[in-house]
């Protein structure tokens, strides 16, 4: 972030204010119940993303909590609440750090190879997740309804997270090769990030969940659910955060 646009402190805060908002708001707005661990899926990873890549570590680590911590009490997950502060605010402030440093490759064509492959994983991951996890009827939850009361039941075929994640190589592989090498290194940095929650959720599910809240679960059954939260939510996060920097370099860390 730059220090000499956002140096001011009421600015950095209502900055914070503004974009934890966002990130309660993006964990709500649309939800998918899973009953194996009494936990969702949800996109707001995109927020933690986008906050994190455009405003740093702190601000990062403080939204992703809190924002998604609120969602957790809003939508009556409250046993979830105290790990979500957590493991979102590293999450949060790992992508934000990662994004300030570079890796040095010597020429272009090693650049466009790492996000390339970088890419490869994302549509795999997403295209053999979401055709597991995610294909045949599914609960859909819109803004705060219970679990038990879902949106809508729609059925998803597989084909359409292959061609999904067929998509997703084939766009993030065009950045690379004709936008910007380097843009593999935010992909590898948000899956880093999502990595860590990933396996603090697990971690939590496995070892606090039940002795502190009585919610014996499955907590392998959420290690796919929240690779695929994690993927979409870099998949959405990544070009916002690439046009903003564009039209904002400022922001660019």
């Amino acid at each position: 972030m730059s220090q000499r646009t956002f140096a001011s402190r009421p600015i950095q805060l209502a900055i914070t204010a503004i974009f934890t908002s966002l990130v309660c708001v993006a964990t709500m707005v649309f939800s998918i119940y899973v009953p194996l661990t009494k936990g969702f899926f949800n996109i707001g990873e995109t927020m933690v993303f986008i906050t994190a890549l455009l405003f740093g570590p702190f601000i990062g680590a403080f939204a992703g909590g809190v924002g998604s911590m609120s969602a957790d009490i809003l939508l009556g997950y409250p046993h979830y609440a105290p790990a979500t502060l957590i493991i979102k605010a590293c999450e949060g402030s790992i992508v934000g750090i990662l994004s300030r440093k570079r890796i040095k490759f010597k020429s272009k064509l090693q650049w466009k190879a790492f996000t390339f492959i970088i890419g490869l994983i994302a549509g795999v991951l997403l295209g053999g997740i979401g055709s597991l996890y995610y294909s045949g009827t599914v609960e859909l939850s819109l803004g705060i309804p219970p679990p038990e009361n879902p949106t809508a039941i729609l059925f998803i075929p597989p084909e359409f997270w292959f061609s999904l994640g067929a998509l997703v190589i084939l766009l993030i592989s065009l950045m690379g090769l004709v936008f910007e090498p380097e843009f593999g290194w935010l992909i590898l940095t948000t899956l880093i990030g999502g990595s860590v929650m990933v396996i603090g959720y697990f971690i939590y599910q496995q070892f606090l969940l039940g002795p502190l809240f009585g919610y014996y679960v499955i907590a392998i059954a959420e290690i796919p659910v929240n690779i695929g939260q994690m993927t979409i939510g870099l998949i959405v996060a990544l070009p916002i955060v690439r046009a903003i920097w564009r039209s904002l370099p400022s922001l660019k860390g």
